[in-house]
């Protein structure tokens, strides 16, 4: 599988994709600086967590005008695999790639902590190593979080089963474990074609044992088997 990280000034998870990817696929991914233009022929590209631009316009707003994203719409648009996580999700809807905007959590502060989510649609390159229904934790490090779009463009997204994931009560609550306030508890959506994924929680830091937690390594585990 040939995979690419794009890396921003001010990205932070950048080395943690790739070093999620690098367990699975066996090598290093090609790690392209915003400022290129074109990108090698690629099965999937990641747009990494982070602080893009330190968030000084708004989040994911800048990030989006960097001279390497019309190569990744052009990818995208020929069905290459994109995963946008945390800073990557926000980029992806400021270029329009995904739907709806990501806004200041409901309470105003960052917040850092694993968090229980839903898997809403195993029916993709990115999910089909988890059961519908299927309770994961992974971490949580934002303060723009919180999902949120119109009526209409929530119908369609419940409606064409393009949630992918769902905040979800942790173990012994009843109430989902919302750390943002997005709308619907949604945690991450695809594009109509499922091959664009964006989530705020981070798989990429739930992906091996050491790290205490290996409940995101099936996505990359899967994106291997559906891309390679």
């Amino acid at each position: 599988m040939k995979a690419a990280v794009i890396v921003f000034p001010g990205s932070n998870c950048d080395r943690d994709a790739a070093t999620a990817l690098r367990r699975v696929i066996g090598a290093a991914p090609a790690m392209i600086w915003h400022r290129e233009t074109e990108l090698p022929d690629l099965d999937l590209i990641v747009v990494p967590g982070g602080f893009s631009y330190g968030d000084y316009l708004r989040c994911g707003a800048i990030g989006a005008q960097s001279p390497i994203m019309p190569a990744v719409k052009e990818q995208a648009d020929r069905g290459v695999a994109v995963l946008g996580i945390c800073n990557g999700f926000q980029i992806l809807t400021e270029t329009g790639m995904l739907p709806g905007a990501l806004m200041r959590n409901a309470n105003l502060r960052f917040v850092s902590r694993p968090v229980a989510l839903r898997v809403e649609n195993p029916d993709s390159a990115f999910t089909h190593r988890y059961r519908q229904g299927e309770i994961v934790s992974f971490p949580v490090a934002h303060h723009d979080g919180n999902y949120f779009a119109e009526p209409a463009t929530l119908e369609r997204l419940e409606g064409e089963a393009l949630v992918a994931f769902r905040y979800a009560p942790a173990a012994g609550a009843d109430a989902p474990d919302n750390p943002n306030g997005s709308v619907n508890d949604i945690a991450g959506i695809f594009n109509p074609g499922r091959t664009v994924l964006g989530l705020m929680p981070h798989p990429e830091r739930a992906a091996e044992p050491a790290l205490g937690n290996s409940d995101g390594l099936p996505m990359f585990d899967g994106l291997v088997g559906a891309l390679a």
